[in-house]
Parts: C-alpha cells; sequence; structure tokens
C-alpha cells in the first residue's frame, strides 16, 4: 500500500499518514494470520479487520461482495434476484458501486467539516475469508506450491496468494450503539439541555450530509449513537434547593453521531417508480427542531459558493473515476442531482426550517449547460439549468 505501483487506489492511502498506518496495521495482521471476520448483519459480504493485537480497526466492504455483487455471500440477495427480478436492485442507484458511495459519503463529509463519518477510502485487500471464486482459490494453492516447490525461480517471480480486492475501508469506531438504543432510552430519560443541544448539532450534521448525496438507506439501525455518562459524585454538590441536577456544577454527559453505511446514497436520478426510499430520520421529533445557528455558520457559506460546489463536485470526479465501470454521462446525472440538493438545503437554511420541512421541498436536479466546462468565472444561473421532478413514487412511506 505504500508504493502507487502495487495498487491503482494506493493513492488513496498515501496523503493520510494515520489511515495508510491503520491499512499498515491490517495487512500485517493478515499475514501473520488474524484474519478479517465477516459481519452476518446485512445485505452484502462486509468484514471487521483488526490488527495483530486483535482489535477491530475497520469495516472492510469489497466491490464484488456488495448486495448486488456477484460474489455476494448472502443468499438472501441471490434468492431475491432470481425470484423476483422485478424489484430488484434500487434503479435509480449505479449498480455494484456502494464502495464508491461510502468513499465519496467520507469526502463530502470531510469538505463540509462536519466529522460524523469515519474516515472511509478506498484501498485493497486480500484474505482467505473474503468470498472468492473456487478458480481463484485453485489458482493461489498453485501459486504457492510452485513457488514452495522452486523458491529460486518460479519465487522470485511468481506473487502467491489470493488477489486483492478492491473496496472500501472504514476506520471502527469505539463504544458506538446503534441509533435506536439510545432514541428508546432518551424518550425515559430525557438529555440534559446542552447535551441534547449537542445531540442536535450532530444529528443536523448527518441530515445535511444524508440530504446532500440522497441517502437512500438511512435508518436508526445504520447510523450510531455514543453516550458517555457524567461521572459519579457526591450528590449534594450537584442539587439544587428543588432537587435538580445543577449542570453547571458537573459536566454535562457527552454525546457522539456516527453516520455509517453510506453505500446506497448518489443516485443518479431520483426515486420515481414504486418506492420513495425517504429519510426515516425525517419522522423523529428531533427532526422537527429548525436548523440551529451553528449549522448555517458552518455549512451555509459553503453551500452557497459555486467554486465550493465544483471542487466538491471535481473531488468526487477524481474519486469515482477510479471505478473500472465509470461512466461520465451517469456520474454527469449524479451530480446534476447532488447540485439540487445543495440548492434546497443551502434554501432551507435561510429560511431557518426545520429538517422535515427540507425534505418536503420539492426535488430539483441542477445541470450543467452541455460543453460547458468548468468555468468558473460564470454564474450560477449562466452556467446550469434546473429542473424539477413531477413523477412522484407510488409508495411514499418506504
Amino acid at each position: 500500500m505504500e508504493s502507487t505501483s502495487d495498487s491503482e487506489y494506493s493513492c488513496n492511502v498515501i496523503d493520510d499518514p494515520e489511515f495508510a498506518s491503520v491499512i499498515r496495521a491490517a495487512e500485517q495482521a493478515i499475514d501473520a494470520g488474524i484474519l478479517p471476520e465477516r459481519i452476518y448483519q446485512g445485505s452484502s459480504g462486509s468484514y471487521f479487520v483488526k490488527n495483530k493485537e486483535g482489535k477491530k480497526i475497520g469495516v472492510f466492504k469489497p466491490k464484488d461482495e456488495e448486495p448486488y455483487g456477484h460474489l455476494n455471500p448472502k443468499w438472501t440477495k441471490w434468492c431475491h434476484k432470481m425470484c423476483c427480478p422485478c424489484c430488484f436492485g434500487r434503479h435509480m442507484l449505479v449498480p455494484n458501486q456502494g464502495y464508491m458511495s461510502e468513499a465519496g459519503a467520507s469526502l463530502v463529509d470531510r469538505k463540509l467539516g462536519l466529522n460524523i463519518v469515519p474516515k472511509t477510502k478506498v484501498v485493497r485487500l486480500a484474505s482467505d475469508t473474503f468470498n472468492y471464486t473456487a478458480f481463484d482459490r485453485a489458482k493461489a494453492r498453485s501459486k504457492k506450491f510452485a513457488t514452495e516447490r522452486f523458491p529460486d525461480s518460479l519465487g522470485k517471480h511468481v506473487k502467491a496468494g489470493l488477489p486483492p480486492k478492491v473496496g472500501s475501508f472504514q476506520m471502527f469506531v469505539d463504544e458506538f450503539k446503534d441509533a435506536e438504543f439510545h432514541l428508546r432510552r432518551f424518550e425515559s430519560e430525557p438529555l440534559p439541555s446542552q447535551t441534547y443541544k449537542d445531540f442536535l448539532l450532530q444529528f443536523q450534521k448527518m441530515v445535511c450530509l444524508d440530504y446532500i448525496i440522497r441517502n437512500t438507506d438511512r435508518g436508526n439501525d445504520n447510523w450510531l449513537i455514543k453516550y458517555e455518562k457524567t461521572p459519579e459524585v457526591e450528590t449534594e454538590t450537584v442539587k439544587t434547593a428543588d432537587g435538580e441536577t445543577a449542570w453547571d456544577v458537573v459536566s454535562p454527559p457527552k454525546i457522539y453521531v456516527a453516520a455509517i453505511d453510506n453505500g446506497l446514497a448518489f443516485p443518479y436520478k431520483h426515486p420515481d417508480s414504486w418506492r420513495a426510499y425517504p429519510f426515516y430520520w425525517a419522522w423523529l421529533s428531533h427532526a422537527k427542531e429548525p436548523f440551529l445557528d451553528e449549522i448555517k455558520d458552518m455549512v451555509l457559506p459553503q453551500l452557497s459558493d459555486m467554486n465550493f460546489v465544483t471542487d466538491l463536485t471535481d473531488d468526487l470526479y477524481v474519486l469515482f473515476h477510479e471505478d473500472k465501470g465509470f461512466d461520465r454521462s451517469t456520474f454527469e446525472k449524479q451530480m446534476s442531482l447532488v447540485r439540487g440538493q445543495i440548492l434546497n438545503l443551502s434554501q432551507a437554511l435561510r429560511d431557518s426550517k426545520s429538517p422535515l420541512q427540507l425534505v418536503q421541498m420539492p426535488v430539483v436536479t441542477v445541470e450543467r449547460k452541455k460543453g460547458d466546462g468548468l468555468d468558473r468565472g460564470r454564474s450560477h444561473s449562466d452556467a446550469f439549468t434546473q429542473s424539477f421532478q413531477h413523477r412522484p413514487p407510488f409508495f411514499s412511506w418506504c
């Protein structure tokens, strides 16, 4: 991973020493026999990756083991494809590019300074626990035999082992639990005011991210919350005269949000067939709260700057272009949708709307005029055209 000649994707790691060290630790652990562990939840082949001490350090999702990849080890998706092809897949998503969506969500998160997506990049890893074809495994055994039998000749020229798989690698976050667990708990144990404001800020960061990338799969089981209670102290030091907790004396509990599972985002069109794939966070009570001033100050200046938006789409182009199935026309459709989402989000922030009101706005795409290059000197109205979607999906609740 340290040489660009080893992999066309190594450039995603080299410029980040911290991430590169994690990948190096993963490779060293695999060489030492500490193999990635398959995650049995979900619809794709995904794996907990560990270091040599056995500690989880990341989640790897190979491209060819995605929900509709040809090596997906989950038989339920195979049955889905064979028995119900009319309902197979999400028609608005680019097939088999979930790993790029994962890395793209992390890129958008970093560009906006949200810091709620665990760092994710595209890498290559090989492990016996990954799902390979019988041919690949037989080929690997033959190479191993040849290199061991003739170490001074073939051993110097033949690279033994299974072929590396390209996929997304997301750094593991400790002590987080599914949002559903904490959200139910907070119903009976309300958060202190300052902690709730901290939570709302991070929740709204996730809203901004999901809306921009048009995440089609954000349920309460694929975003995480970490809740750190205040350390135990003497009761009399934290109670007011009326028996309430004095949070100005004791630091309030800490809360953090992590937006994981971003592989079903960046569609090339809005849902317009059977299902709407709604943002499920819009049904939470927190979604009725207007966007905080902190969110406006953080996000709005960037989203209102067309140079920033152009830089963002350019960076996504560099990332997505690495995929062997990349299609420029499809990518432009994806970015037209992203620009439309940014336009709506910017207006919602200016109008002090809530996330619930945001998702009720008419969806729009902003297309680059044909033949128009990256001319940063032109205005938004000169370089792009807007169009609204008039065909809603049949079901709006799923």
